[in-house]
Order: structure tokens, then sequence, then C-alpha cells
């Protein structure tokens, strides 16, 4: 067994569940409806999928060398994630009882919700250098590049195309609850407040950098 290999996944599947705005984004559209949920999911997979690809392509090492597109695009990222944040929080302060009619039927737009999960994932400029500085400590000495490169990269999508998705049917599964009018008011204030820190911090450190 190629215990590189193994450690890879095991690393991998820490950063792929680490909990951020991709998190809030699936959880908070899976409890729209399961399909909105596992479509977020395949979204934030598909701009995971960018980032990889960038990462063996050698595309990151442009932002690293050049911090001004690296500023652009975390702003753009930010600015992004803000909005999905001031949306959650609009959503949030809508009257109680409105919330009584969220049972998790209610068809959900699949377009939109595969968009926000792909650009909250694919507009986060830190990914694809996360990726291009731990990539390269799992290649072993004197092997090619490329092609073991390649397989680190399908690892990690894959492992998003287990987790996303199952973390959406998780919060699916437990909709009854989470659903409750006071409860799906809380989870969409707390989202919404969680997605405008991740937005507001990465505005700054681009509006400061």
């Amino acid at each position: 067994m190629d215990a590189q290999l193994v450690a890879f996944t095991g690393v991998a599947a820490g950063m792929v569940a680490m909990p951020g705005a991709d998190f809030a984004v699936v959880v908070r559209n899976a409890l729209a409806s399961r399909r909105a949920g596992v479509t977020c999911a395949i979204g934030v997979a598909g701009g995971l999928l960018v980032h990889t690809a960038l990462a063996v392509a050698g595309v990151a090492a442009v932002l690293a060398a050049v911090p001004t597109l690296f500023r652009a695009l975390q702003a753009a990222g930010g600015a992004y994630v803000l909005y999905l944040g001031y949306r959650a929080l609009r959503s949030a302060a809508r009257p109680l009882r409105s919330f009584e009619t969220t049972d998790g039927t209610a068809p959900a737009a699949a377009g939109g919700s595969l968009r926000q999960g792909f650009f909250t994932n694919a507009l986060n400029p830190k990914a694809p250098i996360t990726f291009l500085s731990v990539l390269p400590q799992f290649v072993p000495a004197g092997s090619p590049a490329m092609p073991r490169t390649l397989l680190l990269a399908s690892i990690i999508v894959a492992l998003a195309l287990v987790w996303f998705p199952v973390l959406a049917l998780l919060v699916d599964r437990l909709g009854r609850w989470l659903r409750k009018p006071r409860t799906a008011r809380a989870i969409e204030g707390g989202t919404g407040v969680a997605l405008s820190v991740l937005g507001a911090v990465l505005l700054t450190e681009a509006l400061l950098a």
C-alpha cells in the first residue's frame, strides 16, 4: 500500500470537510430542499475541480507571483460570499410565519443552487495556492510529477463529491426538526452571519494587502 497516498487522503479529507463558506452554502440550500442541497454540493465539487486543474497546470503559481491578480480574485470572492450572507440575513428577517411553509418539498431552482456552490468555491483564490503547496509534498522523489499530481487532484474532487452530497442528505434527513420555524430562522440567521463574516474577511484582506 502506498503510505504517502493514504496520508494524503487523510489530509485531503480534513481539508474538504473543514467548515467554511462551502459548508454554509450547502447547508442553506439543503434546508430549502434535498435537490437544492445536492445540486449545490455538486457545484462545490465543480469549483474544486477548477482549483485542482489550476494547481496541476501550475497556473496557481501565477496567482502567488502576481499579488494584484490574487487580491482582485480575493475581492471578487469576498464580495460574492458577502452577497450570499446578505441574502441569508434578509431571509432570516422574514416574519416567523413565513417559515412555516418551508417543508423541504418546494421545488428549488437547480441552476441557482449549482451556481451558488460553484462560484462560492471557484472564487476562493486561496484554494489553488493551498493545493499547489500541499500536492508536491506527496509526489515521491524521482517519479513523474504530472500523473501523480493528477491522481492526488482526483482524490480531492472524489472526496468532495462524497462529503458535500452526504452533508446535504444529512441536513435533509434532519429536516423535520431543522425546518421548524424558529430553528429554520436561527439557522438562516447563523448562516448569514457566518457567510457575511467570511466575505468581510476576504474583502478586508484584499483591500488592506
